[in-house]
């Protein structure tokens, strides 16, 4: 499955405009261009971006930091986000049962 930029986008809740500059400051983001020129982006680069978000949006990361740490330890900078989204889903739910209690 292939997303448009404006899906990406979307996503994350940012311009394109950020998605394309990403695109060309991270050499880990490759979206595939159809006949027309427009990007497409493959799951990996979702999870590519996701961690370029969570660095620089959600940690406060520099530009710099952030693919430093990506280049160190991507690998694990992967696995601290889907501990956060694990315990995000559980926070919901655990609230969720709270209202109806």
């Amino acid at each position: 499955m292939f997303y448009t930029i404006g899906e990406v986008a979307d996503m994350f809740q940012v311009n394109a405009s950020l998605i394309r500059f990403w695109e060309k400051e991270f050499p880990i983001i490759k979206p595939k261009k159809n006949a027309k020129g427009n990007r497409l982006f493959r799951p990996e680069d979702i999870k590519n971006l996701q961690i370029i978000y969570h660095l620089v949006k959600e940690q406060g990361m520099t530009l710099k930091g952030a693919k430093k740490r990506i280049q160190n330890n991507k690998e694990g900078t992967q696995q601290n986000i889907e501990i956060i989204n694990k315990l995000t889903a559980i926070k919901q739910k655990l609230l969720a049962i709270q209202e109806h209690l």
